[in-house]
């Protein structure tokens, strides 16, 4: 099987390498001389000379949009992943329906992940919480953080769409979202133009209490989900590899990263779809993510 990956930075490399290690043939859009695998300069280029039958957009994310759309005027008819979030803006003209086009929430195919999701499906759920942070400088060591995307808003960078794991995996657990208030920005000293803070409080579907927390400024990484229903606290925490329930460990382990991408590229290569972040989901991520910003400037409610 025939991958293509478009862009070559942190993300792109470890989609490449992972695929590469589980057999698939993969070549690169990217101007990086050091990249392992065959390089195309040209998206044209490669989809006519690579002929791939599926394809990765990992590029910047204010790229997304029109490498997708490049996809499609060349003719390319396979199956395509964007890495998330989807695109930096909502789009109205874009379709909200498209089987072969998927965005990668690979937090979805974490094996505690889908523990708890299996908890709490049939919950009556009260209050959630979902916490993530990490200090900015430290996430990719040998780059300058000023330099990285995450720095500059018009590349499509700040906490609000780097962790929007997080957002994502509310959405999914605890269903659309009714309404919600927002406090965010750049708070601290970081030197980015990006918003480095965002807490968003929202009622869904699935559960009345809904709060995000994501921050740039966590110098101990922290990434935990909570739960309370009428008779269980359940508490997540994904970097010690920790699901309790009722202050009881249940179920625990620490997975390599390349777990959770290994998982996402075989359901995307394969059959078998059903836990991956469908384009019409990916775009309401992105939508929540555009309300949470209106409520923050509006000091306001926003109907979902």
């Amino acid at each position: 099987m025939r991958l293509l990956v478009i862009g070559y930075g942190s993300i792109g490399a470890r989609h490449s390498r992972v695929a590469a290690e589980m057999g698939l043939n993969v070549a690169c859009v990217t101007r990086i001389l050091e990249c392992p695998y065959p390089i195309f300069s040209d998206l044209k280029e490669a989809v006519d000379q690579f002929d791939p039958q599926f394809a990765v957009i990992a590029n910047a994310t204010a790229n997304h949009l029109d490498t997708l759309l490049s996809l499609r005027e060349l003719g390319f008819q396979g199956k395509i992943l964007i890495e998330k979030p989807i695109f930096d803006k909502e789009l109205p003209t874009i379709p909200r329906h498209d089987p072969l086009i998927f965005v990668a929430y690979n937090l979805r195919f974490h094996p505690l992940v889908a523990r708890l999701r299996s908890i709490v499906n049939d919950e009556n759920l009260l209050t959630a919480t979902f916490m993530a942070g990490q200090y900015l400088p430290d996430w990719r060591p040998s780059v300058d953080y000023r330099s990285s995307y995450s720095a500059h808003k018009n590349l499509g960078g700040g906490v609000l769409r780097d962790l929007s794991h997080e957002i994502d995996l509310a959405l999914w657990l605890c269903g659309d979202p009714i309404r919600l208030t927002a406090l965010g920005g750049h708070f601290s000293q970081l030197e980015i133009n990006s918003d480095d803070v965002f807490t968003i409080l929202s009622c869904n579907e699935r559960c009345q209490s809904t709060l995000i927390s994501i921050n740039y400024l966590e110098r101990q990484a922290k990434r935990i989900i909570t739960f309370n229903t009428s008779d269980k606290s359940i508490s997540l925490d994904l970097i010690a590899g920790q699901l309790s329930v009722n202050a009881e460990l249940i179920e625990q382990g620490v997975f390599d990263r390349d777990v959770t991408y290994r998982m996402q590229l075989e359901a995307f290569t394969g059959n078998e779809s059903s836990t991956l972040c469908t384009l019409d989901q990916g775009l309401a991520v992105l939508n929540f993510i555009e309300q949470s910003e209106t409520a923050s400037i509006q000091k306001s409610w926003v109907e979902c």
